[in-house]
């Protein structure tokens, strides 16, 4: 079970690689929040592992085998987008450079924006996967996804793609920012839940 956590996080990494992909190659920005769709569309078909899909759940479900499967997911993302950054490098280099600027770019926030915009992002992420298990529909993601992209909000794996692509993925400015972004993901994923229990309504 811990191998195809890790297996299916790597797969998941690949495919937001793959939806990062379309979004640095559209000039037109809502095209590519839209395209980018495909990403969490492919995930959530297949069952894949992506951390800021699952991390909200925990608030429900923390076992053992849980909390085992949610980080080594983000583990298998990080080792995803790492390679996809790398033969995306090979393969299209121009956006390489697109990705330098738009880190760079990142950079440049306060650590506090970071992780406010990480925990907002980490809010679209679980309505549109809850959405998709619950109501057994796409439009969470299809209005989500967007959202969060238009609005500038950090998704955290996404930007492990760009960091990596851009070839900054190891500098301390670069980790410090990602480590902020997974917090504010985490912490995003779990305040419509924790919220629901403190109502008195079992969260989903």
């Amino acid at each position: 079970m811990l191998r195809q956590a890790l297996i299916d996080g790597v797969l998941a990494g690949c495919l937001i690689s793959f939806g990062g992909t379309v979004l640095l190659s559209c000039d037109n920005r809502y095209a590519g929040a839209l395209l980018f769709c495909i990403a969490l569309l492919s995930i959530c078909w297949f069952g894949f592992n992506l951390y800021t899909g699952k991390v909200g759940f925990l608030v429900a479900d923390h076992s053992k085998n849980a909390l085992s499967a949610a980080y080594l997911g983000l583990l298998g993302n990080l080792l995803g987008t790492l390679l996809l950054g790398f033969l995306v490098s090979l393969a299209l280099p121009a956006l390489k450079e697109a990705a330098q600027a738009a880190c760079g770019k990142r950079l440049t926030q306060l650590p506090l924006q970071s992780f406010l915009r990480g925990c907002f992002c980490g809010v679209m992420m679980y309505v549109a996967v809850w959405v998709f298990r619950e109501r057994k529909t796409v439009l969470g993601i299809l209005f989500c996804i967007p959202v969060f992209i238009l609005a500038g909000f950090e998704h955290s794996i996404a930007d492990m793609f760009y960091f990596s692509l851009s070839g900054t993925i190891f500098r301390p400015a670069s980790l410090l920012f990602l480590l902020l972004v997974v917090l504010g993901n985490s912490v995003g994923g779990m305040f419509i839940p924790l919220l629901q229990l403190l109502r008195g309504k079992e969260a989903p």
